[in-house]
């Protein structure tokens, strides 16, 4: 990540002696994620619960950045849809406005750890290898910070699952998870039970992808070990959330997400930073592999056997 456009900002606000003496940023991952949830709690407290909603919708935006890179996004601009550094914005053929205030996250650091010369003569295979070594901040700027031509449009779905459905089922059986359909579950919508999935009949699209992303958090979440370890709200929270996430990518209207969200968490900072992180991870995971699938689907014949 470049930071140009960002630097110049902030050397327009350090000309004041006094604005110099500002708050520490937070400059560790662990910190980044321990400043945002005290801070959503504080929200959500006070009653903005929309302050959540900005953080799912964040995630199911970027959920190829880190989790705290996540929040801090979110926090910082929860109206962000696509963001990337000064330079690779001009990659695109898009510059950054001027005047322009940079999203501060944390990037990598990565060095060489050199073998000896004894080692690599022992096992040729065993050569250097990229460690990481700590964090550095970087800066990246929201499409809406930036002028110039027009990106191409993803893949938008308004709606409709489109093929995401497919692809979802792909994953399933992929997973080993049966899947079956009954009118015995009713009133529910879904049962997840370990390996096996109850689907009730009847439901539009977009509402049987919503509801099989759910069942299918449960299977990834709450059938081990978290299971004993949280609480029946915790464990439906999350899955919801899961779905949300999920369908807010692939262009659903979602709701607002969890309305009551708020019990899950009673205050406690460390469950409801273990829950996001939960719901982060395990989005990314399942949007990745819709993200394959889709990809395998559009490779030629010659290019897909050979990651086959």
């Amino acid at each position: 990540m470049n930071t140009p456009a960002a630097n110049s900002n902030r050397r327009s606000t350090t000309e004041n002696p006094k604005e110099q003496q500002q708050p520490q940023q937070p400059q560790t991952a662990k910190e980044i994620i321990a400043a945002n949830v005290k801070a959503l709690i504080e929200q959500l407290e006070a009653g903005h619960s929309d302050a959540l909603t900005a953080y799912l919708n964040a995630m199911s935006r970027f959920h190829h950045y880190s989790f705290s890179n996540v929040l801090e996004i979110a926090r910082q601009m929860p109206t962000a849809t696509r963001v990337a550094g000064f330079w690779a914005w001009k990659q695109l053929g898009r510059s950054v406005k001027s005047g322009e205030k940079g999203i501060r996250i944390l990037a990598p650091i990565v060095g060489i750890k050199r073998k000896l010369a004894a080692e690599a003569e022992k096992d040729i295979t065993k050569q250097n290898t990229r460690v990481l070594v700590g964090f550095r901040s970087a800066y990246v700027f929201d499409v809406s910070q930036t002028d110039g031509v027009d990106l191409p449009e993803l893949d938008g779905i308004s709606g409709d699952v489109g093929a995401n459905r497919d692809r979802l089922l792909a994953l399933l059986e992929k997973q080993g998870i049966a899947l079956t359909y009954t009118e015995k579950i009713a009133p529910a919508l879904g049962m997840s039970y370990g390996g096996r999935i109850a689907i009730l009949p009847g439901q539009s699209k977009a509402e049987e992808f919503s509801t099989l992303v759910h069942e299918l958090a449960h299977e990834m979440l709450h059938k081990a070990e978290r299971r004993t370890a949280t609480t029946k709200v915790v464990r439906e929270t999350e899955a919801e959330a899961i779905a949300f996430v999920i369908g807010r990518a692939v262009g659903l209207e979602t709701g607002t997400a969890s309305a009551d969200y708020i019990q899950l968490y009673h205050g406690n900072a460390s469950l409801l930073a273990e829950s996001l992180e939960v719901i982060q991870q395990t989005s990314a995971i399942i949007l990745a592999a819709l993200e394959s699938f889709a990809t395998a689907e559009t490779m030629p014949d010659a290019e897909l056997a050979k990651v086959a």
